[in-house]
């Protein structure tokens, strides 16, 4: 008779057969009764509803939404294609989304298809699917997903997608090298107001020449046409239609919409210090208490006695049992390690380098020190040295899904132009960290370099080192949050104001 640990390995070989296959989406037929509940009792399998399941981690705690949001745009794009065949699309106006790069789990996916019932289906942790009888959008398809083209969506959106999504919206404009896809859309079908509308939303971000170019040819078609500006406030792109992916247009827009909030709300730089050794040796004495929080805040079990041990070189894993948790004491190494570089690009920063340019320089490096000693311990392959992810990345219990890895490849350049070409030492602190988070670039160790980046920006703006505590880790998921899904900088950057002053600093 098998063993149980032999049955679960059967059960999961299963499931591991499903998901070469590329299922996300499956179905209770996909599997056996007992594979089935077998997973499901041993956390390998979660009941999305009736009859569809999608893959979890059995170390999920109850109620964890992480399974379900990492799943979710697969999980529909599979789960619509099994209802509808080809027959079914994303709306006009979550098609721009996602052409625009903003891949957030909505609480309400809105769908078109000729047989849809005209309800909801209701799925886990607060989202559904809402199935409008009603044609189909038509010309793309990502990731399984079927979308309205660009220029059938833009036809399509009225009004207040421009007032609800100003990013997106200015996002997709600013990819669209002239007017004649659009034109063909609007022609043919005679929309003079949604062409008074794309003028207007195209004048508004300075592209005056596919404004003029959609009116003077509406106009030759005798149509009447008059302009109106969908979007409450003006905001002139420099170069529209030059950067081929719309994460370059995020990136900047992102900065451009979030920088007054933080100039507002967050306290103003100070003079550069005069001692900068004495700065330093400030740095050096926070050491224990930053790598604690900032180790912890990602999980890792560390205590100040084995980060003490780790810099003071008493590190002894070979004989010293407690020395012997690879993990922990990797992670902590390489905090170290890389903590050491960081001085240095801070120095750098105090002697009047630009802040944008040393991080450029050198937050490559820093990071290949968090992870150095766990790549020479077999712990974690020679490849993740290599530089930005190759592959996907998802935030435990988060909506925002982080950039595709050719995304991160255009995104990072411009975010290190946005350092460079800040003039607000306050924005550099909080953007730095912020859109560093936002985009992820490597496979782990995000939270840590974004920390690290924010202090060489806390030094340019004349302020100590400052640590974001273990006790903050609620708040400041919770903030990043709400500045990645909803576009609400506030959050965060009070949180790291009322760490700043009047508590939570140390230094000179």
């Amino acid at each position: 008779m098998a063993a149980p640990a032999e049955k679960l390995a059967a059960s999961l070989k299963a499931l591991e057969a499903l998901q070469r296959q590329g299922r996300v989406a499956i179905r209770s037929t996909d599997l056996t009764r007992t594979h089935r509940e077998r997973l499901s009792e041993t956390g390998f399998l979660k009941e999305v509803m009736k009859g569809w399941y999608i893959a979890s981690r059995p170390d999920e705690t109850a109620g964890e939404s992480t399974a379900w949001y990492t799943s979710f745009w697969g999980f529909c794009a599979q789960y619509l294609t099994e209802r509808f065949g080809e027959e079914w699309s994303l709306s006009p106006e979550q098609s721009l989304l996602i052409h625009a790069g903003n891949w957030t789990v909505p609480r309400q996916l809105l769908v078109r298809a000729p047989a849809g019932r005209n309800q909801a289906t209701e799925f886990p942790h607060d989202t559904s699917i809402f199935e409008v009888r009603a044609e189909v959008g038509q010309g793309a398809v990502k990731e399984g997903l079927r979308l309205f083209s660009v220029e059938g969506a833009l036809v399509s959106v009225t009004e207040p997608f421009y007032q609800l999504y100003p990013t997106d919206a200015r996002t997709i404009l600013a990819t669209i090298p002239d007017a004649s896809a659009l034109l063909a859309k609007l022609l043919d079908g005679g929309h003079t107001r949604a062409a008074g509308r794309l003028a207007g939303a195209f004048r508004n971000i300075g592209a005056d020449k596919i404004a003029d170019e959609i009116l003077a040819a509406m106009k030759a078609a005798l149509h009447d046409v008059r302009e109106t500006d969908p979007f409450k406030e003006q905001v002139r792109i420099a170069g529209s239609g030059r950067a081929v992916s719309p994460y370059v247009h995020r990136i900047r827009l992102m900065w451009r919409s979030m920088r007054e909030v933080v100039i507002d709300r967050f306290p103003a730089a100070k003079p550069p210090p005069n001692d900068i050794d004495a700065y330093l040796k400030a740095v050096d004495e926070i050491y224990v208490t930053d790598a604690y929080h900032s180790l912890s805040i990602e999980g890792y079990r560390v205590s100040p006695a084995l980060i003490e041990k780790v810099r003071s070189g008493t590190w002894n894993p070979d004989e010293d049992k407690e020395d012997s948790e690879h993990k922990n004491a990797l992670a902590a190494r390489g905090y170290w390690q890389a903590f050491q570089l960081v001085k240095e690009s801070v120095r750098k920063v105090l002697e009047g380098a630009n802040p944008g340019d040393v991080a450029d320089a050198d937050l490559g490096a820093w990071y290949r020190e968090l992870f150095t000693p766990s790549v020479t311990a077999g712990i974690m392959k020679q490849a993740n040295l290599a530089g930005y992810r190759n592959g996907p990345v998802y935030i435990r219990r988060s909506k925002h899904v982080p950039l595709n890895p050719a995304a991160v490849r255009d995104a990072m350049p411009a975010f290190f132009e946005l350092l460079k070409e800040e003039d607000n030492a306050a924005v550099r602190v909080v953007l730095g960290h912020f859109i560093f988070v936002y985009i992820h670039p490597y496979f782990d160790g995000n939270g840590r370099t974004a920390r690290f980046l924010m202090n060489v920006m806390m030094a340019a703006a004349g302020r100590p080192w400052t640590v974001v505590k273990l006790d903050h880790r609620d708040a400041y998921m919770a903030a990043l949050e709400a500045a990645s899904v909803e576009g609400d900088i506030a959050p965060f950057c009070d949180l790291n104001a009322g760490i700043v002053e009047p508590e939570g600093t140390a230094g000179p």
